[in-house]
């Protein structure tokens, strides 16, 4: 009879201790138990609250074990007093949840740039970790240009911004893509501000196209067209850059936002002494670079081609010049009009032929003709 008058004591001590919960309400636990699957806490009720793995954090690879240990006090939410086996089943997650609803919000409200780690990065979008919430950056959020692979993105720490919290649908949605924009005017206001026609700048290929490459300036992007990436003639801008070459340019022209880029200086332009070295009556060599039926483009030096009208191939009869040359081939001729203001340079094999004939046979040195019309070119013109 005292064990028993001693039991009843002890049950009504207890149930005198014991608080009073319910559904939402907020307690404060102490671990008693860790298991794989689920933390056991005393909150101070008839019964103990279970804390399941799920209720404990969403990452389903999460180890009980190594979270928490005996005596660790946690603030949890009660879920259901009685789970249908007399125990309290609790949440932490959706505690720390609501936490974060109220941090989003805040942060929202503010318009707060935020900076979380993508933990996962499918087609549709980014989930980004910040604290203990989640937030989702749809694929059109996530840059100001259009990305077909996410993937690069994943274990990245990223910055954003929100734009919509809705706990009851559980939706926090991030905006990575206004920050860029944002980021970019800055930096577009800071170049323009600064540069100006005839300044060098260095910077960037970002892309190539079949008529230049476009130059990331940091802030904008200059266009070098094809005509002005060398004094010479550019058949392809891919044989002559790749995408992540640095090059330095200058500035040509600034148009509203358009900026016009030029690698064609004074200090590189091969015409500055051309007078010098290509004065009329000089005997040169260079390379057919392209022909047309009224004669061929020969290279002398990069920037600088001279015509060989087709009449002044040879002595002889030439009907047109790829029935005697091929592109590329080397060749030998006389100079017989230099024009510095257009540019100009006039050749002809003819003439050394007719020389090296009339000193053979011992008669005056030949007179230059007058060309056709033709070879009133200006170089770079033909195809």
């Amino acid at each position: 009879m005292s064990e028993e008058r001693n039991f009843g004591e002890l049950l009504e001590e207890f149930e005198g201790t014991s608080v009073t919960i319910h559904n939402n309400a907020i307690v404060e636990g102490t671990v008693i138990g860790v298991k794989d699957s689920e933390i056991i806490l005393n909150i101070g009720y008839k019964a103990d609250g279970i804390l399941t793995k799920n209720e404990y954090s969403s990452n389903p690879d999460v180890d009980l074990t190594k979270e928490v240990k005996i005596d660790d006090k946690l603030t949890v939410k009660v879920m259901k007093v009685n789970d249908g086996e007399g125990q309290v089943l609790l949440t932490y997650k959706r505690l720390q949840q609501d936490k974060m609803n109220k941090i989003f919000e805040a942060a929202m409200e503010n318009k707060e740039v935020l900076k979380g780690t993508v933990s996962t990065a499918l087609k549709g979008g980014l989930s980004v970790d910040y604290g203990e919430g989640k937030v989702f950056i749809p694929a059109s959020l996530v840059s100001d240009v259009y990305e077909k692979d996410l993937t690069k993105y994943a274990g990245q720490e990223i910055e954003f911004v929100l734009t919509e919290v809705n706990p009851r649908k559980r939706r926090i949605i991030g905006d990575r893509r206004q920050l860029i924009v944002a980021q970019k005017k800055e930096q577009q206001e800071a170049l323009f501000a600064r540069i100006e026609p005839g300044m060098m700048i260095d910077g960037t290929v970002k892309n190539l196209t079949d008529f230049g490459a476009f130059i990331d300036l940091g802030g904008a992007d200059g266009l070098l067209h094809i005509s002005e990436m060398s004094w010479g003639r550019v058949e392809d801008p891919k044989k002559l850059f790749k995408v992540g070459d640095p090059v330095s340019v200058m500035i040509k022209d600034i148009s509203g936002t358009k900026i016009a880029l030029t690698m064609k200086l004074e200090s590189n332009n091969p015409w500055v002494h051309a007078a010098e070295k290509y004065q009329k009556g000089t005997v040169v060599t260079g390379k057919v670079a392209r022909m047309t039926d009224f004669g061929a483009f020969v290279e002398l030096e990069e920037g600088i081609d001279a015509l060989l009208h087709v009449s002044q191939i040879a002595i002889e009869h030439v009907e047109k010049p790829s029935d005697v040359f091929t592109v590329g081939q080397e060749i030998t001729a006389k100079i017989v009009d230099f024009n510095e203001e257009a540019k100009k340079i006039s050749l002809s094999i003819k003439a050394l032929e007719l020389e090296n004939q009339n000193n053979a046979d011992g008669d005056d040195a030949y007179e230059d003709e007058d060309l056709p019309d033709d070879a009133d070119y200006v170089a770079g013109d033909a195809e």
